[in-house]
């Protein structure tokens, strides 16, 4: 769900249109907001189907020691995206990185369906991943000069909505796609779906731009004064992904030559990321510094976990790829439940309490989801802590944007906002990478038969530790997670 969460508010300064009356469905917008609605619902359908596909997936690829890099590759390209779309939307229009990112989405796609091998598959990702993070940030630039204020919400709503369809029918359709078709398809049909959005949503969308706001945004102009690529930010951003995507190929080595790229890459990513979010975010400093690093926290914890519980289903328990994957279901529609409980009338008061209990409740949900590996236990447990743990990120992460806007100046919110979402990246990055390394040197990648249903050797104790280390991340926040009140 991270692909969709709010990103850079860099863009969200700009001149908006007058509001002509009508709501987000009326005349004038319901093409636009059909198209871009339709965009969300293509990623998050493609974000939900890959759960489920994985495990096959790597199973006939051969590829299990880099199970988890196939997720962490989508987001360490993300993270680059992210910084380089919110620029280049201020200098050009949300047009040229909506489009691009549509292309390079799609591009990816058909390279992870087509893949000969899991490394190609695993660059088929990342892809996806430079794509995905430019839609996201255009699309909310989109949504800020398209729609008056009034109307902003509603698209926002509808956004988040566009999850919930995908969480259902997801699984069903992507497990019976991989059953009775092959796994391909769940890549290679996904690019089809994206030009139905894209004849709804062009013309429209080329119509709303029609009128530039104060600068213009034509022949690399400047949305707003002194708009212009940062070069340090934009560097701090390559060096972080680079930094991590060594790390990474680091850890599936573990050997003595992967030495050198741990070094190299350690070396990129830790000045990376003291220059890309706030000061006193590492060290947990009260306040916003700990509210941007409990993002990264949250997210990290729980896709880490998640992106193992369908090959843990498949290879512990036997299930089919559609049951497996029908696992994770409960957790989409609970996290929709999370967020609006936070959001009634006289929840702010509770605000720094949510976000504690959120992070309990996902800690009793990984370690509740790690219980099937207990032949005794029904595979059902799974689906159920998983619900769990949904309402406690939907707790969590909506109660930590929702401080980091309290805590955040009108100048400094574009800047916080971006960092939220790059913490959010880096968590997800750094502890899916973890989690990958735990795999492959507890024995993970001998599952070789999972596709078959069968456990390989040593699978088992590798899926606990994995399990309880993001546990205790989760724990970790929590008691972290006082420090988001400033001081007296």
């Amino acid at each position: 769900m991270t692909t969709a969460s709010p990103v850079s508010a860099d863009t969200a300064s700009v001149p908006i249109s007058t509001d002509p009356g009508g709501g987000v469905m009326g005349d004038r917008f319901r093409a636009l907001t059909l198209g871009i609605v339709s965009v969300v619902l293509v990623i998050a359908f493609e974000a939900t189907a890959v759960n489920t596909a994985m495990p096959v997936a790597a199973g006939e690829l051969d590829g299990f020691g880099l199970y988890a890099f196939a997720f962490s590759g989508y987001f360490t390209t993300t993270l680059f995206a992210l910084v380089v779309s919110g620029q280049w939307c201020d200098r050009s229009g949300p047009l040229r990185p909506l489009f691009t990112g549509i292309a390079v989405f799609g591009a990816g796609l058909l390279v992870a369906g087509a893949a000969p091998g899991m490394w190609i598959f695993v660059g088929g990702r990342a892809l996806q991943g430079l794509g995905g993070g430019l839609v996201i940030v255009a699309l909310y630039v989109v949504v800020g000069r398209a729609y008056p204020e009034r109307l902003r919400p509603s698209v926002f709503a509808a956004f988040s909505a566009a999850w919930v369809l995908p969480s259902i029918v997801g699984p069903l359709v992507s497990g019976a796609v991989t059953q009775h078709i092959g796994w391909r398809w769940v890549f290679l049909a996904v690019p089809v779906l994206i030009l139905l959005p894209l004849a709804v949503m062009g013309p429209a969308l080329r119509r709303s731009m029609g009128v530039p706001p104060a600068g213009g945004w034509g022949k690399g102009q400047p949305l707003l004064r002194g708009a212009a690529f940062d070069r340090r930010r934009t560097g701090l951003a390559a060096m972080a992904a680079v930094g991590a995507g060594l790390l990474q190929y680091a850890g599936q080595r573990l050997d003595l030559p992967g030495l050198l790229p741990a070094a190299v890459g350690a070396a990129l990513l830790l000045p990376a990321v003291l220059g890309l979010l706030p000061a006193g975010t590492l060290r947990a400093g009260r306040g916003l510094p700990t509210v941007i690093l409990l993002r990264g926290v949250a997210a990290g914890a729980f896709f880490a976990a998640e992106a193992f519980i369908p090959l843990m289903m498949r290879t512990e328990r036997g299930l089919s790829p559609t049951l497996a994957g029908l696992t994770l279901t409960s957790g989409g529609l609970s996290w929709a439940l999370g967020s609006w409980i936070q959001g009634r009338p006289g929840a702010e008061r509770y605000r720094a309490s949510m976000i504690r209990g959120g992070f309990v409740l996902t800690a009793v949900a990984i370690a509740g989801a790690a219980l099937v590996l207990v032949p005794a236990v029904p595979a059902w447990v799974a689906a159920v802590a998983w619900g769990v743990g949904g309402i406690g990120m939907g707790l969590a992460v909506a109660s930590i944007s929702v401080l980091m806007m309290k805590l955040s100046t009108p100048e400094d919110a574009g800047a916080n906002s971006a960092s939220l979402q790059v913490s959010d990246a880096l968590g997800n990055v750094l502890l899916m990478g973890l989690a990958g390394v735990l795999f492959g040197a507890l024995g993970g990648g001998s599952v070789a038969a999972a596709h078959d249903g069968a456990a390989g050797a040593g699978s088992t104790g590798a899926f606990a530790v994995i399990f309880v280390v993001m546990a205790g991340v989760a724990l970790l926040g929590a008691l972290v997670s006082g420090r988001v009140r400033k001081a007296a």
